[in-house]
């Protein structure tokens, strides 16, 4: 057998090469056998291997064999650790290579735009430092086993509703530093194998032919030497997709768009280099996969259990815990009300999801910590079925009856799924229903909240604590336990923000679009940014979580590196008596920006072990590059000049420490013309010195006056140099305008 390289593409026929570049089935890639190219197997992901042994569907509908199902992305992005995301991406390479699966797809890195986006389990955060952060931990665990990712969904896919057909219209800056940002971070920095391009179109565009996007920026700009594969059933034109950058077409066609791209060759409509290109990245792709390193079953069950409950307990937040209620006692007599306690939801609906090995769940938990009887009641069914007043009324009397009550409510499952989004955040009536009365009869209610994205929280002044469980996998309800009785002191924060009502949120009103357009009105105010710039209430910012010891910050540090990186430097004392872990985070701003910047805007985190009594001192690095705004007038990044402000933070509102450091900017060079405003020509270094000292001798003593008129140089600013000429007063002649304009060079 040959060895195939992408040099040797060429000698295969064009059939073979078109073939190549499309599935042979749902899951797996074309073979060419008498060139020793085998097929390979993609399967989904994100969070567990969903591998389906019969029939085939994207939408997980068929069975799959058993894997661990390890937190979503809502769930373990909460944890803002990238080494626990990267041991949790190890496990996931282990069982797709036990399973011999080539690239398993994910992660998922959207934005979080909107709380209403179905998806939002499967994406990471608001904020596209953090996305890609545990994005490229996750990849970079991933393929450490010889088993490929696949980043999705590039790019701008922030909604289920029309997914194939709409149009994400954003402008670019915010396309850049929002929504682009974390895809090229784990590019890279991580390099993965497969990006996945997204169904919908960019500013009237499909992804899937977008040569701007997966040619431009993806290999030009960011260097990437991978495949780009479609989503399942992405490609509208799969002619016009190849040259554009997409190299493989998943699932198979049936060969109808292989002969299209045969015929359009033969046509002269396509070149053939771009086939060779295309099949030639394929083929490296399945040269990766066969250097593997064998990994040899069973599947270590109990050991990627333990991992998985773990990352569960790292991913819960803690909201609110007055009166330290939490964590419980051993000994406190405890009622278990509601029906996700004993039923839990621990994953999302769609392609991502998984079969578990085994499921824990919070009541079995919970009784394994206590030391007497645990009281529980349903208190609801999860599809609404039952005497509803029965249900309530033996749940109300467990209350009446504890210490304590543990209340657990959330989204039932068909409320968010990949494929339709929400309609509202709000929880269902008759569970709220249900904690009122609770609360009446026992004060101290602990709330559980299972939910794959953020809820409203009008209860939030009512109870006691609150407890974010998001989505947390098949181990999430014996980590639930562990964190409520102690066992685990909870270190989450909130990767989006929880506001008090969804029209607050910046999306509201443009969301999910009209006629296949969905406009992006907001800019680079996403978020925590728009939150922060409008200066609204939130019931819990980005970044907040709280733990069962407290931790202060001392005072801050910043320098500028050799390499324009700003290094940041914080001691963090834990001044309780349990140890505990603090995610630190590090904000940034820039007073007088020349472009509209959010308040401040999260450039680095870390997530720091501190025993108890101990100080132990975080450091954490700014990159340069994320501290540039992205310039429409020349398509580039720029860091500006300037005194930046560094804040060292417990959350987007909770400032514990500010320094500030100066930091020299990136040269701009603006081309000039007629129709340049006078405080742009005289920003320019060249030609500011001269249009200055050409226009004292042209103006005489007018020149004077505008430089001491403080409202004359705010006027002129932004007046057109080149309406100078013949202005009345204006000795200067459109000429004269003209060649101090080409003296600029």
């Amino acid at each position: 057998m040959t060895d195939p390289n992408p040099q040797n593409v060429a000698d295969l026929s064009l059939e073979e090469k078109a073939a190549l570049t499309s599935g042979a089935d749902f899951w797996t890639t074309k073979a060419v056998d008498h060139a020793g190219i085998p097929s390979i197997m993609m399967t989904d992901g994100p969070h567990g291997l969903r591998k389906q042994a019969g029939a085939s569907d994207h939408l997980g509908i068929a069975d799959s064999v058993p894997a661990t199902c390890f937190p979503p992305a809502v769930g373990l992005g909460s944890s803002w650790d990238v080494e626990l995301a990267e041991r949790v991406g190890e496990a996931l390479g282990v069982e797709s290579a036990i399973e011999d699966v080539a690239v398993i797809l994910g992660p998922g890195i959207n934005i979080k735009r909107s709380p209403l986006c179905g998806r939002n389990f499967e994406y990471v955060s608001e904020d596209p430092i953090v996305s890609g952060e545990i994005g490229a931990g996750l990849v970079r665990g991933i393929q450490s086993k010889g088993v490929g990712s696949s980043l999705k969904h590039f790019a701008a896919n922030n909604q289920e509703w029309d997914r194939m057909r709409s149009s994400s219209d954003v402008d670019p800056r915010p396309l850049r530093e929002i929504y682009l940002r974390g895809f090229q971070r784990v590019v890279q920095d991580a390099q993965p194998w497969t990006v996945m391009c997204s169904y919908n179109r960019i500013n009237g565009v499909y992804a899937s032919e977008d040569p701007w996007l997966l040619t431009d920026v993806l290999r030009g700009e960011w260097g990437y030497d991978g495949v780009v594969v479609s989503d399942w059933g992405a490609v509208n034109d799969r002619v016009k997709g190849l040259p554009a950058g997409l190299d493989l077409e998943m699932p198979s066609s049936g060969g109808r768009t292989d002969r299209q791209i045969v015929d359009a060759v033969r046509a002269g409509d396509l070149d053939e280099s771009a086939v060779d290109i295309a099949a030639g990245r394929v083929v490296d792709l399945v040269r990766k996969a066969q250097q593997r390193p064998a990994i040899e079953g069973p599947l270590d069950v109990e050991a990627h259990h333990a991992l998985a409950r773990e990352a569960a307990g790292r991913a819960i937040v803690l909201l609110k815990n007055d009166g330290g209620v939490l964590p419980l006692a051993p000994s406190a007599r405890i009622a278990v009300i509601g029906a996700f306690a004993e039923t839990p939801r621990y994953q999302g609906a769609g392609s991502s999801n998984i079969n578990p090995t085994r499921l824990d769940s919070a009541l079995d938990g919970i009784r394994e910590y206590a030391d007497g009887d645990v009281a529980y009641a349903a208190g609801f069914t999860l599809d609404g079925s039952g005497d509803v007043d029965a249900l309530r009324a033996e749940a109300v009397e467990a209350a009446r009856s504890a210490e304590v009550a543990v209340v657990f409510l959330g989204l039932p499952a068909a409320d968010e799924s990949e494929g339709y989004d929400r309609e509202h955040i709000d929880l269902p009536a008759a569970q709220l229903a249900l904690l009122d009365e609770v609360v009446a009869a026992n004060p101290d209610t602990v709330v559980v909240l299972s939910n794959g994205s953020v809820v409203a929280l009008p209860f939030a002044e009512k109870v006691p604590a609150i407890v974010e469980g998001w989505l947390l996998g098949q181990a999430g309800g014996s980590a639930t336990a562990d964190v409520l009785y102690g066992a685990v002191n909870p270190s989450g924060k909130l990767t989006e923000t929880i506001p008090v009502r969804l029209e607050d949120n910046s999306a509201y009103g443009t969301f999910p679009g009209e006629f296949g357009h969905v406009r992006y009105g907001e800019g680079v105010l996403v978020g925590y940014r728009w939150y922060d710039a409008k200066k609204l209430e939130v019931a819990y910012p980005f970044g907040h979580g709280l733990s069962y010891t407290t931790f202060s910050y001392g005072t801050a540090t910043a320098s500028v590196t050799e390499s324009g990186d700003i290094r940041v430097g914080v001691p963090i004392t834990n001044t309780g008596d349990r140890d505990g872990r603090e995610v630190v985070q590090v904000y940034t701003s820039l007073p007088g920006s020349a472009v509209q910047r959010a308040p401040r805007e999260l450039k680095a985190f870390a997530s720091i072990a501190v025993a108890a009594g101990e100080t132990v001192t975080a450091e954490l690095t700014v990159r340069r590059e994320d501290l540039a705004y992205w310039d429409v007038r020349v398509d580039e990044w720029i860091v500006e000049s300037g005194a930046y402000t560094v804040e060292v933070a417990a959350s987007s509102r909770d400032i514990r420490s500010t320094v500030t450091v100066d930091v020299a900017g990136d040269p701009l060079v603006l081309p000039l013309s007629m129709n340049s405003s006078v405080g742009e020509v005289m920003a320019h270094p060249v030609a500011g010195p001269i249009v200055q000292q050409a226009l004292a001798g042209l103006l005489g003593d007018g020149a004077g006056i505008m430089a001491s008129d403080e409202g004359m140089q705010k006027m002129m600013a932004s007046f057109p140099i080149g309406r100078l000429a013949g202005f009345p007063g204006l000795p200067v002649t459109y000429e004269q305008v003209e060649e101090l304009i080409g003296s600029a060079g």
